[in-house]
């Protein structure tokens, strides 16, 4: 048998009582084209079905029917709900003259609501006797079909078929359905009659005069669906369908939606109104079911009522199946979790199972309900191979012995040999039917070898017909009353097959003769149907034991119920009248009334009670109270079981008593001092409030946020001098300049930026709220603001970090970075972002451009152009427009917005990938406005060649679509600080250990130091050591400043072209300004340069309580708090010398390989990109110098020789930052020379959220 022959199941019932007064409605089938399951049968069950009925809820399959079938029992149908199919018939004529209305609710094929195919006779019409006419469909005579709602038409390969291209098609089909398929196949083999004259058009489905096509929509006056004739008085009512006999929507042939008691309705009445005057929900009494295409009362038997009014065969998500006590199932809502259930074949995960197999046999055990079907086909005892299937075992069969009831179909097809009969289902009391094999059977066994069918508990076959057939061994098919199972007349057995009836007698294979009426599943006496005298569990008896034999029983409704076993057994009388013990006529032992018992309680505790009782039997054997109830230590009892007579020792009551005496005075003693810490307390808070508040006001919405206590320097603009430009942008320029401090002689290296004239409002005010953010922030490993000054364009202070942005860092340096390099910078990365999620600070801006080298084992996190602070209760920002960096935005922030510091964990994930690729273009040669759609279709930046799967996937884990989903930021520490530990381990570059000299020196830093007026240098962060608040009072006199004790230092070369340091005795220098004056040691040169070696005061800090938004270490790299350092050491390398000041004169940095810290330059060095860029596939960068020079952002350091001593008047879109795309164009008429943004050809790749994508 074919998988189709079973799995393809009908989801309706079948014949089902009337939806509407004097309506018969039945299921349909769901066979397709595959040959009946019993041949024999197969005429037999299509007249089960269709006899009388007039709906069909599902497909009418006519198929394989012989030249001599009778077909009468289909004259009665009018609609078919599903599709029609009328295949591999022989007969000539098939009787459905008064089918109306097709649906179309499922299609042949998908397709197609009426089929015809392949009817013809088999045999040649050569090989025919003289006279003989072939067999085959000869007319359709679907006279008064008018309507097909869903749906085309397929005719084929039908020789003696005629006027099937008679018939104008497009006036049956439904308005919506024009664009229906139409094959119709008219080559025949004889000649058809024409149309009869008496037809008014030349449309006809036969040649008589009955057969005239009845046009209903072709003929219509314009604006009518359908009607009775062509004037504008003939249309029919918008629900009608078919056709109608007058203008009414009572007047129709068919419904367009739902018949409601013979009127036609768009919607069935709800089951529920709204009551305008009470305002409340009330039971309406004209309230409707909907079930198909009717509006019934009650849902129809098997079929399950929902609250919402509809008929279905499952129950909603979060439902229950429930039985009322009439019958009646129903879906309820469930009060709390719905309870497991358990799920068959065709159901939830079960879905795709072909039958029931050893993998998952074990989902049936212990159910007593299984929602769905069981089959058993000759795979589930043979096994599968392909799927490492083992065959099922007989033994494990016993886990449907407690099964009861399923509400699919039992399909049994294979079944082991050494089983007589179907057992294992002796309490399976009902088969629901509500899924149908083949869309007709509820019981199929077929082709098995048992001897009785032994379903001895079976009392209904709610739905469908029993097929029992092929089964050459099977005796007792008709014993069994099916009548009696079946819930509908239109039920019914088909059996063909199975061993005669005579030859089961002759071995004596009958129903016991304790069987009542002769209905039994099987020999003996437990396997009768109903007894014909007593039922004492499952077998029948002819007598009970009411007055004689062990044990003693009494009856109830005809079976025999077992004594108390505390009951004493009577002679010639009734030991009992009831199960329970205090139904017996005597008692074997004791009675402690109302209840026999084997023994008297002693010490038992009764329900709710925690007093025991103690009790002793009389002389008449009933519990009598003991005269003592002991409730604790009862250890001697007397002769009767109860406690004796105990008297209390002296010396226990006097220990008694001093023990109370002595636990009184400890209570006395702990209320007392209590009280009195109380009253203390009290008269302390009342002084403090008196002396300390004047008046105390409480906050309306305290929210308990720490203050903000950092500081803004306000500096001059004659303390500043520009050197040279950096960068140019949108914004403005930046120019490397010094901070000469009013009052010292110090010069400080810092980076300056400065809006350009003219600059709107906006800007302004972002450039501000960038120093707000700045000026919060205190870790090594994000940088700081050093001050700000408000000329008429205001001007942002910062360090300035000698080596530039990491991305040229790294692009430059590619040959000689190693594994430890870049996880440490991750590392460095993921602390300074932890650090801002701590303070609440959405970056919205992280990229290897805004992270600064401040030497090559230091890197800070910059350009806060974009971030913002969250408040207290704020746990994301929603952004307005601006500039934004799409490939680098999580796809939340793209789409809506939305900003938090997952959204930043996505951002990281980029900036990792920058790293691991050696600074390549992430979705390189990618449009921006593509990378929404690509993100949401699942692709993700490839994994780079040095990164082992460890590290690619903590990138694809930051690139979650749900930002829960994402790793915090500290997770982050310690995932890459724990790669960090073993460097070579997780990336992986070739001859890492050829090329591990350090990459110390960089192009533009040796330009630094070669600029004039750089060589008394002093690091921002070493004079920016904590110092006095301002207004504090000023040192004690005679305490000395830093500069006064600071060495002086310089750089020179050598002969052999080694760079080195000079340091030179302290000098005396003027005391600074309050602002500025700390105490503390400092250093001429860059913090942390290992390039140009380190040279710091010898003179240790004074203990200071630092703030926490200006903590300082002379190292960075060495942590402050009891947390890992930065800079992580793997295991496997030798202990680090520890970082000292070194007192030698001359301190030499290891030079690289290739000599970049030669006096000269090399010819053509530079930062510029080659022209011949190459790259792979979403920005994998192929070329190893492929990394060119326009400056990416005008933050960071342009290398020598790309500034200009002055800006110029007008800035070129080349200084302008690729990355982000503008938000907020400026609008029409903006003034002359104010600079109009990016333009949009110039960069296609980065789109704005305002722009649509």
């Amino acid at each position: 048998m074919e998988l189709a022959a079973w799995c393809r199941c009908g989801l309706l019932l079948a014949l089902l009582p009337a939806a509407a007064a004097g309506t018969q409605v039945c299921t349909g089938t769901d066979m397709k084209l595959q040959l009946p399951t019993s041949p024999e049968t197969h005429l037999e069950m299509l007249r089960y079905l269709y006899q009388g009925c007039q709906v069909v809820q599902g497909n009418l399959e006519l198929t394989y029917l012989p030249a001599d079938a009778s077909l009468s029992f289909l004259q009665d149908i009018q609609e078919v709900q599903g599709y029609l199919l009328i295949a591999h018939n022989q007969v000539r004529q098939i009787p459905l003259q008064r089918l109306r209305i097709v649906r179309g609710t499922q299609l042949f094929e998908d397709s197609y609501a009426l089929a015809v195919l392949d009817n013809r006779d088999p045999v040649d019409s050569t090989t025919l006797a003289p006279g003989a006419a072939p067999g085959g469909l000869r007319e359709l005579q679907l006279r008064s079909l008018t309507e097909i709602l869903k749906g085309g038409v397929l005719i084929q390969r039908n020789p003696q078929l005629c006027h099937q291209d008679t018939v104008l098609w497009r006036d049956i089909f439904h308005k919506n359905s024009r664009l229906a398929p139409v094959q119709v196949d008219t080559n025949r083999s004889r000649a058809c009659p024409p149309c009869s004259p008496a037809c008014r058009a030349p449309y006809c489905w036969g040649g008589s005069t009955q057969d005239c096509q009845s046009l209903t929509r072709t003929v219509c006056a314009s604006g009518c669906a359908r009607c009775k004739g062509p004037q504008p008085t003939d249309c029919c009512h918008e629900q009608c369908a078919a056709g109608c006999t007058g203008p009414k929507h009572s007047d129709c042939l068919a419904c367009l939606h739902f018949n409601h008691s013979g009127i036609c309705e768009l919607h069935c009445p709800a089951l529920v109104t709204y009551n305008t005057d009470t305002f409340e929900s009330v039971p309406n009494p004209e309230g409707r079911y909907t079930f198909g295409a009717s509006c019934v009362t009650t849902c129809p038997y098997n079929y399950l009522s929902t609250d919402v009014g509809s008929c279905t065969l499952v129950c909603p998500l979060n439902n229950q199946e429930v039985t009322a006590e009439d019958g009646t199932q129903r879906c309820e809502k469930c009060s709390k979790p719905c309870a497991r259930v358990c799920y068959g074949l065709g159901m939830e995960h079960l879905r795709a199972s072909r039958a029931v197999t050893s993998a998952n046999i074990q989902e049936f055990a212990g159910c007593k309900k299984i929602f769905g079907s069981l089959a058993f086909l000759p795979e589930s005892f043979e096994g599968d191979p392909a799927s490492n299937t083992a065959p099922l075992q007989p033994t494990q069969l016993s886990v449907f012995e407690t099964l009861e009831e399923i509400t699919g179909y039992l399909y049994i097809s294979a079944w082991p040999e050494t089983m007589q009969d179907l057992g294992v289902f002796q309490n399976l009391r009902v088969i629901r039917g509500r899924i149908l094999h083949n869309g007709a059977y509820s019981l199929t066994l077929q082709g098995l070898g048992i001897r009785w069918l032994g379903l001895r508990s079976l009392r209904e076959l709610g739905s469908g017909l029993a097929l029992v057939h092929h089964n050459p061994r099977l005796c007792f098919v008709h014993t069994v009353p099916w009548d009696q199972l079946f819930r509908n007349p239109h039920q019914g057995l088909l059996h063909s097959g199975n061993r005669p009836e005579a030859e089961c007698a002759a071995e004596d294979l009958a129903c016991n003769s304790l069987c009542a009426h002769g209905h039994c599943w099987g020999p003996g006496p437990t396997q009768c149907v109903n007894c014909s005298h007593f039922l004492r569990g499952q077998e029948c008896v002819e007598q009970c034991h009411i007055l004689q034999g062990l044990p003693r029983e009494y009856v109830s409704d005809r079976h025999c119920l077992r004594c108390h076993p505390e009951c004493q057994p009577q002679n010639a009388s009734v030991t009992c009248f009831g199960l329970e013990a205090d139904q017996c006529v005597a008692c074997a032992h004791y009675k402690d009334p109302p209840l026999c018992v084997a023994r008297c309680p002693s010490g038992v505790k009764p329900d709710l009670s925690y007093m025991p009782i103690w009790k002793f039997p009389d002389e008449e054997g009933t519990c009598q109270l003991c005269p003592i109830n002991c409730t604790h230590s009862c250890v001697d009892l007397d002769d009767r079981g109860c406690p004796a007579e105990q008297r209390a020792s002296p010396v226990t009551s006097i220990i008694a008593a001093v023990v109370g005496v002595l636990l009184f005075v400890v209570m006395c003693v702990v209320i007392g001092i209590v009280l009195k810490r109380r009253r203390q307390k009290i008269r302390k808070y009342t002084m403090r409030r008196l002396l300390q508040e004047t008046e105390l006001v409480e906050p309306l919405t305290p929210s308990g946020a720490m203050p903000n206590q950092a500081q803004m320097r306000i500096l001059k603009e004659t303390e500043l001098r520009k050197v040279k430009v950096l960068g140019s942008g949108a914004f403005g320029t930046v120019y490397k300049g010094i901070w000469i401090p009013d009052g010292e002689n110090v010069k400080i290296p810092v980076a300056i930026k400065v809006l350009r004239e003219n600059t709107s409002p906006k800007a302004n005010k972002e450039i501000l709220d960038e120093a707000y953010v700045m000026a919060g922030v205190g870790s090594p490993y994000v940088s700081r603001l050093l001050g700000i000054c408000l000329t008429s364009t205001v001007q942002l202070v910062t360090q300035l970090m000698p080596y530039g942005c990491l991305l040229d860092h790294v692009r430059e340096h590619r040959g000689r970075l190693g594994s430890q390099d870049l996880l440490n910078w991750c590392v460095q990365i993921a602390k300074g972002m932890s650090y801002l999620e701590d303070v609440r600070l959405v970056h919205r801006d992280l990229a290897a451009r805004n992270v600064l080298v401040k030497s090559p084992n230091h890197v800070k996190i910059t350009d806060f152009g974009l971030a913002r602070l969250l408040d207290i209760d704020e746990t994301e920002y929603h952004a307005d427009g601006g500039k934004v960096p799409i490939k680098w935005m999580a796809l939340e922030s793209i789409l809506r917005r939305r900003f938090t510091h997952q959204s930043d964990v996505w951002s990281y994930g980029v900036t990792v990938w920058e790293l691991m690729t050696f600074g390549a273009k992430p979705y390189d040669g990618i449009p921006a406005r593509e990378i929404p759609d690509l993100l949401e279709k699942g692709e993700r930046l490839p994994q780079p060649p040095i990164c082992t799967i460890d590290v690619y996937m903590i990138m694809v884990k930051c690139w979650m679509i749900d930002s829960e989903c994402r790793p915090r930021f500290r997770e982050l520490v310690a995932e890459f600080s724990r790669m960090a530990r073993d460097p070579q381990r997780f990336v992986v570059i070739q001859n890492e250990d050829l090329g591990s000299a350090s990459p110390l020196d960089s192009t533009f830093y040796r330009s630094l130091l070669e600029d004039d007026d750089m060589g008394d240098l002093v690091d921002a962060e070493e004079y920016l050591v904590p110092q006095q608040g301002f207004f504090c009072p000023d040192p004690a006199p005679g305490t000395t400043g830093t500069a006064h004790r600071r060495h002086r230092s310089s750089s020179t070369r050598s002969g052999g072209g080694e760079l080195t340091l000079r340091l030179e005795p302290p000098e005396e220098e003027p005391p600074r300004s309050p602002l500025a004056s700390s105490e503390g040691a400092g250093s001429d040169v860059f913090e942390g340069d290992p390039g140009m070696g380190t040279a710091r005061g010898l003179q240790s800090l004074p203990s200071h309580d630092p703030s926490p938004l200006q903590r300082y270490s002379e190292d960075p790299t060495v942590p402050l708090a009891p947390e890992t350092d930065g800079y992580v050491t793997p295991l496997t390398c030798s202990p680090q010398p520890e970082y000292v000041n070194q007192p030698e004169l001359q301190l030499k940095p290891p030079l690289p390989l290739e000599g970049p810290l030669s006096p000269v330059p090399p010819a053509g060095a530079t930062l510029e990109r080659p022209k011949t860029l190459s790259s792979g596939k979403n920005g994998v960068v192929k070329d190893v110098f492929a990394f060119g020079g326009a400056v990416e952002n005008p933050e960071y350091l342009a290398p020598r020789g790309s500034a200009q001593p002055h800006p110029p008047p007008t800035f070129s879109p080349a200084f302008d930052n690729l990355y982000y795309w503008d938000q907020d164009p400026p609008e029409q008429g903006s003034p002359p020379g104010t600079f109009e943004g990016t333009p949009t050809a110039e960069n296609p790749e980065y789109l704005g959220l305002d722009v649509p994508v």
